[in-house]
């Protein structure tokens, strides 16, 4: 249109009028003029009926600010570079499928009900803070962005089902009112101070989203592993909340709300404990990593434990209460679910916490301590075998040196003749005693080593062997029959705890 013929077409619009501008191209100025007589004199809002803008081109700012969409809109397939619909209001319905964004600015929208199906946001994301999504928001996606999808302070209304491949998403303060299912790709999540009214759903998706059959999301820009990735919970009430297939090795679980009703499902990774010769890994909370980096005053390998993104004052940081704590509530939801395998290494940590505690009573933290030492809380079959074999051993050489007599003391047997020619007769029993062989090559023998294994074997399973002992041998195989069950007992305990379903 010339000038003449666009400003007769102006002329004939009025607040809530239909437009139709399938494939126009917009500038700012042209897109002002457009907007200008739809503008309400009462309250200066423009005011669309229905709205076409399929495959149309928007150069430059497009700024929709405070739009009143009375009727379906239509954004198929459009273009925009700078996307401004702050405070806008869509009262029926609004497609923005396959449309493609540099910017996306929808912050305080209200929608009746929308669909973003495979549409593209580019390098910055879109910014959804404080919009509202009403009843008719059921499909959320799929859609991919380079950028941060930014849902915070917003409230969904309806169930949703959110597909989106994205760098990240961030979900402070959203408020869930009905039951969600995010599945996503690539993302780091932030969750903290989400408000979660039914059951919220988290999961990786496995392969790349497709709208049709034939055409499948491009994500060539996102690198990094496809597994979402939660940042964390703080705040959140997690008693609505189930994680599936979803990294959490950097999750900040501290702060969070019913954690011990948060399902954990599927292939769920946590960070796991420095790689050492000695030391059996096991799955950790981030906070412990950061704890113990701040406590070791060594942030990297070889101390291998790193700081999370937490306060780096250590007075202000995760204490071990708080870790033990969490990690008891984590533990009692996969118990809950019946997951008592993948449960232990969240009771080996809360262990950890209670005997770094220093708040606890000393005698506590020395008998955890040598809990730890000799089974590693019950749940290290190796350390309470080893333990088993070396308190063995010990208990024998003991033997052979001062618990086994040189010559076994027989009993003692009298008798007296009465008067109608009977004979009474008393047996004696000798008790422990006797002296040790006097030559200390005559302590090691084989014969000697056989009564003091067997005498230690018999002391495992709570039974005496019989067999004559000096009376510190007496004294040794008196402690041997308390502590060697004890030590067969852990290690039995550990198989159970790592094969129980």
């Amino acid at each position: 249109m010339n000038p003449r013929q666009r400003r007769k077409y102006f002329e004939t619009l009025s607040p809530g009028s239909n437009v139709d501008h399938r494939g126009t191209l917009f500038d700012a100025a042209l897109l002002e003029a457009l907007l200008e007589p739809l503008k309400d004199a009462s309250t200066g809002r423009p005011t669309f009926g229905v709205a076409r803008f399929e495959w149309a081109t928007f150069s430059g700012k497009t700024d929709l600010y405070r739009s009143i969409f009375t009727d379906y809109a239509l954004f198929e397939h459009a273009t925009f570079e700078d996307a401004w619909f702050w405070d806008a209001e869509f009262k029926v319905r609004v497609s923005f499928d396959w449309a493609t964004f540099d910017s996306a600015e929808f912050h305080g929208a209200i929608f009746s009900g929308a669909s973003f199906r495979g549409t593209n946001f580019g390098r910055m994301g879109p910014d959804f803070r404080k919009a509202t999504f009403g009843k008719d928001v059921s499909d959320f996606g799929p859609f991919t962005t380079e950028g941060v999808v930014d849902l915070s302070f917003a409230t969904f209304q309806s169930e949703l089902n959110m597909e989106a491949s994205a760098l990240s998403v961030w979900c402070r303060g959203t408020r869930w009112e009905s039951m969600a299912v995010l599945k996503l790709r690539y993302a780091i999540l932030g969750m903290d101070g989400a408000i979660l009214s039914a059951p919220v759903a988290i999961t990786y998706y496995p392969s790349k989203f497709t709208v049709t059959a034939d055409k499948p999301l491009n994500e060539s820009v996102l690198h990094s592993d496809p597994r979402p990735k939660i940042l964390t919970l703080q705040s959140t009430d997690a008693s609505s909340l189930v994680l599936t297939d979803v990294d959490l090795s950097r999750c900040g679980f501290i702060g969070a709300f019913n954690l011990d009703q948060l399902r954990i499902e599927g292939n769920c990774t946590f960070a796991e404990t420095p790689q050492r010769r000695w030391l059996t890994r096991r799955r950790v909370l981030e906070e412990e990593h950061h704890w113990r980096a701040l406590n070791s005053k060594n942030a990297d390998p070889p101390a291998g434990w790193i700081r999370g993104p937490y306060h780096p004052n250590p007075e202000l940081s995760p204490k071990p209460a708080q870790l033990a704590a969490t990690y008891r509530q984590l533990r009692k939801g996969l118990e809950d679910a019946k997951n008592e395998p993948e449960a232990a290494d969240f009771y080996y940590g809360e262990m950890e916490m209670r005997r770094h505690d220093s708040l606890r009573p000393k005698g506590e933290r020395v008998l955890l301590t040598l809990y730890w030492a000799f089974s590693g809380y019950g749940l290290r079959a190796t350390r309470g075998l080893v333990s088993l074999l070396l308190a063995m051993g010990l208990t024998t050489l003991l033997l052979m040196l001062v618990g086994l007599p040189a010559n076994p003391r027989n009993p003692r047997t009298s008798g007296t003749v009465t008067v109608n020619r009977s004979i009474d007769v008393t047996t004696e029993d000798p008790g422990p005693g006797g002296v040790t062989p006097k030559e200390q090559s005559d302590r090691f023998s084989w014969d000697r080593a056989k009564e003091a294994g067997l005498t230690t074997i018999n002391s495992v399973v709570f039974r005496s062997a019989g067999q004559d002992l000096t009376l510190a041998g007496t004294f040794i195989e008196m402690t041997s029959r308390v502590v060697e069950p004890i030590l067969l007992g852990l290690t039995l305990l550990a198989v159970r705890g790592r094969v129980k379903r």
